[in-house]
């Protein structure tokens, strides 16, 4: 996250998954956050969660949010 005060702990969002080559990235909707890559192996199948964490450092805001994770059945 770039800027205070975009979300805030507690907040209900939903994410967007994007593809690359051999990882997987997720935006906080509408654009707020952006994670790192994910390997496919960790993907995520939630698309909502609520935020529990935001911390500022010195290279910005970084959000933690926590999922209901069920990976799909086989």
């Amino acid at each position: 996250m770039e800027r205070q005060g975009l979300l805030t702990v507690g907040q209900k969002v939903t994410i967007t998954e994007g593809t690359l080559p051999s990882n997987y990235y997720y935006t906080i909707d509408p654009a707020l956050a952006m994670s790192g890559n994910f390997p496919f192996r960790e993907r995520l199948y939630a698309r909502e969660g609520e935020v529990t964490d935001i911390v500022e450092n010195e290279r910005g805001f970084y959000v933690t949010v926590l999922f209901d994770e069920k990976p799909p059945s086989k």
